[in-house]
C-alpha cells in the first residue's frame, strides 16, 4: 500500500501524542513534519505554553522534523488562518496530501480545518475522532505515553494541579463535568516519554503562575479566563 504524504499537527500534549501513535501504527502515512504554532514574542506554543526548545527536543526524540509557524501575540483568527494557509500551500508543493490532527469531538474545530484545507486538496485525518472521551482516555492509559499537566483553568483547578501525571488518580480527582481528556480546554499537557519517543525528553516544570485572557464571545460580549501555567523549561 502506498503511504500518503502527511503533516502531523503537533501540540506537544497527550492527545497529539496519542493521535500520532495511532497514525504511525496504521502504516497509512509518510509523516514528513510535525507542525506547531508558537507565539512570536514568548517563543512558546500558543495553547500549551511549551517552549520551542522542548518542542524541538520532542521532535528530535520522535525522529520527525519540527516546522514551527510564528504567530503574533495579539493576532486574530484571520491572522492564524492566513498563516496556516500559507504553510499548507508550501507543504502541498512538496507533495503533502493530508494534515493529521488530534481532535476527539469538537465538530466546529474539525469543520474549520476542513474548510481551510479542502480548497488546497488536502485531506483532514483525525485518528481519535468519533469515539467517546472515556474510551479515548482508557486507551491512552494503556499506551505507555507519559504526560504531565502544564496548563489548567483556574476556576476548576488549583496551582497544585500543574505537574501532575495523567493517570487513574488524576482522572478520579477531576471536578464534575470536566471532560476526561480536557477536550474543552480544561487542561493541557506535555508528553515527554512513551512508544513514539526514542528517549525521554528532559524538562523542568518551575513554579506555577497564573495568566488571564479576555475572550470575545459569539454574542459580542467579553469573558475573562484565567489559567495556571507551568514555567516549563528544557
Amino acid at each position: 500500500m502506498e503511504r500518503v504524504k502527511a503533516v502531523f499537527n503537533w501540540s506537544g500534549g497527550k492527545d497529539s501524542a496519542h493521535a500520532l501513535l495511532r497514525a504511525l501504527k496504521s502504516g497509512r502515512y509518510e509523516i514528513v513534519a510535525l507542525l506547531t504554532t508558537v507565539n512570536r514574542d514568548t517563543r512558546r506554543s500558543t495553547m500549551h505554553g511549551i517552549p520551542l526548545p522542548l518542542l524541538q527536543a520532542q521532535a528530535a526524540s520522535i525522529g520527525i522534523p519540527l516546522h514551527a509557524v510564528d504567530l503574533a501575540p495579539a493576532g486574530t483568527m484571520e491572522d492564524y488562518g492566513a498563516a496556516m494557509a500559507r504553510t499548507a500551500e508550501r507543504f502541498k508543493r512538496q507533495g503533502v496530501r493530508c494534515f493529521i490532527f488530534g481532535d476527539i469531538f469538537l465538530h466546529d474545530v474539525r469543520t474549520y480545518r476542513e474548510r481551510q484545507l479542502a480548497p488546497l486538496g488536502i485531506e483532514v485525518a483525525e485518528p481519535l475522532w468519533g469515539r467517546s472521551s472515556e474510551a479515548v482516555m482508557r486507551e491512552f492509559l494503556g499506551t505507555g505515553l507519559k504526560t504531565v499537566v502544564v496548563t489548567a483553568q483556574a476556576d476548576l483547578f488549583g496551582p497544585e494541579t500543574i505537574g501532575r501525571r495523567i493517570d487513574r488518580a488524576f482522572l478520579d480527582s477531576l471536578p464534575a463535568g470536566t471532560d476526561p481528556n480536557g477536550e474543552n480546554g480544561e487542561y493541557h499537557t506535555f508528553c515527554f516519554d512513551g512508544p513514539i519517543f526514542r528517549r525521554p525528553v528532559p524538562f523542568r516544570l518551575g513554579d506555577p503562575f497564573s495568566r488571564s485572557y479576555d475572550v470575545r464571545l459569539d454574542d459580542g460580549s467579553t469573558r475573562t479566563y484565567t489559567y495556571w501555567f507551568a514555567r516549563l523549561e528544557a
